[in-house]
């Protein structure tokens, strides 16, 4: 079984791009794009200015993906 590397950081959501990708800030100022994943289209959409887990794969920095916990 391959092994997928991925780690999870703290950002805050930016704005809105559509109903499934945002424009997203680390702690530190780096800048990305985070995504929903379709599963996660129908819980209630996070908004701008809120904070967000993000899961990133350390070898591309410019997405990731929003870690959405299902028992909210």
């Amino acid at each position: 079984m391959e092994k997928k590397e991925t780690i999870l950081l703290d950002a805050r959501l930016l704005s809105v791009i559509d109903k499934h990708a945002f424009d997203a800030e680390l702690p530190n100022g780096h800048r990305f794009v985070a995504f929903l994943r379709r599963e996660d289209l129908k819980c209630p959409p996070p908004q701008a200015g809120e904070q967000i887990t993000v899961e990133m794969s350390p070898y591309d920095m410019s997405k990731g993906r929003l870690v959405i916990d299902q028992e909210q």
